[in-house]
């Protein structure tokens, strides 16, 4: 009777400052959020009304297991410091018995990150991503009004203004690339221009009036009225899942099993050009043939190790929730501190300066294929649980 009064009062006084820290902590990074993306892309308030659910579920790995190590450290810290701890101990019940609140908040926790990564993470990180090219012309004019420029990878045209008004662009100049994308071939300078886009063709229309356009052999004209159409990249108009992030796990797995496809088709094709040129059948074609195929097959193989790096991350960095209150759980009582700030220092700091690096660090060999990603990846979470049993040894044994 005793015992399940007390486990309820601990797992209530966790839940308290848990649910507290974990409103608190989220609520700054979502602002840091959204002034980042705000910044970065132009954004109207009415976007950044649009955009703040898609941040919350991506910052929700991040905070829950700090949030879960701080409330640990404290209701456990205050326990101990009130000497609850030790006159459970007097009463002759198992230290261990007092710590199962904690494992089972963290069991909770890790589950729904588990479930967050699972399905709603992947796809509201991949609705942020193309809710700011839903409206392309919105989206070329913050960028002018922010930047002053429009200079993107995958547009074949620079432009450069001086000044906006309205949806006038005044003193602009558009600069088309080659079909290399090393040099310019057209340069002009209008006096005003506007742009409009038209998804159905796939091209942005740019309006311009009293433009002057020079060619790349030096040819000039001047036109009082002049429409020039750009294409617009498959991105702009039809997003795709291409990064292993914006897919769910059953994504995931299926891209893996087309990709595994891919590179067994490419190695037998290496295969049947290699025994080609053992008996010296067109040597010179099928070399560079081999050539282009095993850079192919490199290319595939960095987007299947990709692949795993993420189906390994996922639940790595959810079970960091459990082996967090692992190790908060002996340290809070162990330290005895009541206060916040002392709980916070205490724990947290260590893992900010050994866990999180030692993640990142795995997580990029395994992309790097240095090593097996289920190595590299799960090497912080077995640290931080091969490093509480001394901690509940001591914790036993004083």
């Amino acid at each position: 009777m005793f015992s399940g009064l007390f486990h309820r009062m601990i797992l209530s006084e966790l839940l308290k400052v848990f649910l507290l820290s974990v409103t608190a902590l989220t609520g700054i990074l979502l602002l840091a959020g959204i002034f980042q993306e705000a910044s970065k892309n132009g954004l109207s308030p009415t976007q950044i009304l649009m955009i703040i659910p898609l941040l919350i579920p991506s910052m929700l790995p991040y905070t829950l297991p700090a949030t879960t190590l701080f409330a640990t450290c404290v209701v456990y810290g205050r326990l101990a410091h009130d000497n609850e701890i030790l006159a459970i101990k007097a009463a002759g019940i198992n230290i261990l018995r007092v710590v199962w609140p904690g494992v089972l908040l963290g069991i909770i926790v890790s589950g729904v990150t588990i479930y967050l990564y699972y399905r709603p993470i992947p796809r509201t990180h991949f609705l942020l991503r193309v809710t700011f090219l839903k409206d392309v012309e919105e989206f070329l004019y913050s960028m002018l009004k922010r930047d002053g420029q429009i200079v993107h990878p995958k547009l074949n045209i620079e432009i450069y203004v001086k000044q906006i008004q309205g949806r006038r662009l005044l003193d602009a100049q558009f600069m088309r690339k080659d079909a290399d994308n090393k040099d310019y071939d057209m340069i002009a300078r209008a006096r005003e221009a506007t742009l409009s886009v038209n998804l159905a063709q796939h091209q942005i229309q740019i309006h311009m009036h009293s433009c002057r356009i020079t060619s790349k052999d030096g040819d000039t004209g001047f036109f009082e009225d002049k429409v020039w159409p750009v294409d617009l990249p498959v991105e702009f108009t039809n997003p795709t899942k291409s990064r292993p992030c914006d897919m769910t796990w059953q994504e995931m797995r299926q891209e893996r099993a087309k990709l595994v496809q891919e590179r067994e088709a490419i190695e037998l094709d290496i295969a049947t050009h290699k025994a080609a040129l053992a008996l010296q059948t067109d040597p010179t074609r099928f070399q560079k043939h081999v050539h282009d195929l095993s850079n192919q097959l490199a290319r595939k193989a960095q987007e299947i190790r990709d692949i795993d790096e993420e189906m390994n991350m996922r639940p790595a960095l959810a079970m960091g929730c459990l082996c967090f209150v692992l190790i908060g759980c002996p340290v809070g009582i162990w330290f005895s501190r009541s206060d916040y700030l002392s709980a916070f220092i205490t724990c947290f700091l260590p893992i900010v300066l050994i866990y999180y690096p030692l993640m990142l660090c795995g997580i990029n060999m395994g992309r790097l294929g240095r090593f097996d990603p289920i190595v590299s990846t799960w090497a912080a979470d077995t640290l931080l649980a091969v490093a509480s049993l001394p901690l509940f040894r001591r914790l036993l044994r004083n």
